[in-house]
Parts: structure tokens; sequence; C-alpha cells
């Protein structure tokens, strides 16, 4: 199934409870995006308003997948860093696939186009993301094009595993 991607959608109601069922179905799935099952949408939606207020700041940028009901059934938020000298990477944060759909290639889409959106935004050379080690994660952003450049042993208390920071560049230096 092909997902239909979006940078910066309208936020809605709709899309916020698109978004808190998907992080709740992806969480109570055993995905590794920041809460521990089992949650519903309701425990979600205040770290949702807090990446919403991020946004209205210009500080976070929303990538949203629909699927061919133009339901909810991926995201990826792209955190822009602040300080003039981290200002040519940013963070990818909040990746998540409806169960659903794992396994049918939308996760490479939306790599892809996490990809292009920080392609798009001026002065982004690479792209930094961080998973939990012993989750597979790793394996699956590397064959997305990142490269392992560091881990922080023991860094999440959730389950065994490391912190793995990763990075993909983006093909040189942007052009300002």
């Amino acid at each position: 199934m092909a997902l239909t991607f979006e940078l910066d959608p309208s936020f809605t109601p709709a899309l916020r409870d698109g978004i808190t069922a998907l992080w709740a179905d992806v969480t109570n799935a055993g995905g590794a995006v920041g809460f521990v099952p089992p949650v519903t949408p309701e425990e979600i939606r205040p770290d949702l308003l807090k990446h919403l207020a991020a946004m209205e700041q210009g500080r976070v940028r929303l990538l949203v997948g629909r699927d061919e009901d133009g339901s909810v059934a991926a995201t990826a938020f792209l955190s822009l860093n602040e300080h003039r000298l981290l200002r040519h990477w940013l963070m990818l944060y909040t990746v998540m696939v409806h169960p659903r759909l794992q396994g049918q290639g939308c996760g490479r889409e939306l790599m892809a186009a996490a990809a292009d959106a920080a392609r798009s935004i001026e002065g982004i050379e690479a792209i930094r993301l961080t998973c939990r080690g012993g989750t597979g994660a790793d394996r699956f952003y590397a064959a997305c094009g990142y490269k392992e450049v560091g881990r922080v042993p023991d860094a999440i208390r959730v389950a065994p595993g490391d912190d793995i920071i990763m990075l993909l560049p983006l093909g040189g230096p942007a052009t300002p």
C-alpha cells in the first residue's frame, strides 16, 4: 500500500485524533515511541500538544502519511536545532507506521519522505535520530541509509538496550 505524505498539514481535530490513535496503536504493539504499554490516546494527547506548541513556534515540522482512505497511517517529527552551530542538521523522532502496515514497505516510504522533507528545508545537511537497541530498529534505519555514529549504554530504562545514535547525510552542504 502506498501512502500519501504531507509536510506541515493543517492541524485539525481529526488530525490530532488520528495521530493520538496511531501513537497509542504503535505503543501498544510494542513500538519504542516514548510510552510504555498499555496506553490510551488520552494519555498521549499532552505529549502531542507539546509537539503542537513547538510546531507553532517553528521549531518542529510534522510529516504525516495517509492511507488510501485518508486515515493517518504514519508520522515523523522533524526537530530543527536552534543553536547556530547545529542548524545544519535536524532530529527525526516519533517515527511511526501503523502496525497493520508494517512489513509492507511503508516504513521505507516514510523514511524516504522524511529525507525529502529535510532536503526541502534550507541549510539542512543531515538527519539524526536515536533508537533503542535490542528492538531491530537500528537494522531498519541502516537499511534506509542511516549510519550508527554512537551509543549510550542503558540510556533508556524501559528494557535492556543502548540508545543508538544514527545519522543520514543528505548529500553534501545544503545551499544557504
